[in-house]
């Protein structure tokens, strides 16, 4: 499975690639020869802690590497009247008789504690390509699901300032 990311997805992916390989890498390599000279290895907490610590970084260096190369990059252009990424929707909940607002975003950058929802999620696979006053079923899980009404939409651009995750 690809991932589907935009053209600022892979260069965010690229930059911190390059910051990790350039800057981190490094760093850690020097802290690991240097809390190798405090001795006994079995007992040197610094340097079982500076070896994590590598391990993550060439962790994260792999998964950096396996995203730009296997992503298929989108469009993130949608029409004016209909609901595409980095837009921001409000919706009525019809269960809970309430309003949210999200914005629909890549998986990379989905943080649901700020409103960015993943267009992957059952609310952003649901309202993706929908209109201002449709009536649509969330479906959650296979016996539960919901209804809401959208009724505002404004649209976004994909834009550097929104963070991709960090494991």
């Amino acid at each position: 499975m690809y991932d589907e990311l935009t053209k600022v997805d892979i260069e965010k992916l690229k930059e911190e690639l390059e910051y990790r390989i350039g800057t981190v890498r490094p760093k850690i390599l020097e802290e690991v020869k240097f809390t190798r000279s405090f001795g006994d290895l079995s007992e040197n907490a610094e340097y079982h802690a500076a070896k994590r610590e590598r391990g993550k970084n060439e962790s994260r260096i792999r998964y950096l590497r396996n995203m730009i190369k296997t992503a298929v990059v989108i469009d993130t252009k949608s029409c004016q009247d209909e609901i595409g990424l980095f837009d921001t929707v409000t919706y009525y909940i019809e269960e809970d008789d309430c309003e949210e607002t999200v914005r629909i975003v890549t998986t990379l950058r989905q943080n649901s504690m700020k409103g960015l929802i993943s267009k992957e999620s059952p609310i952003g696979n649901a309202i993706l390509g929908k209109h201002l006053g449709d009536r649509i079923y969330v479906k959650v899980f296979d016996d539960y699901g919901y209804y809401i009404v959208i009724r505002k939409i404004e649209k976004g651009e994909d834009d550097s300032s929104l963070e991709i995750r960090k494991f």
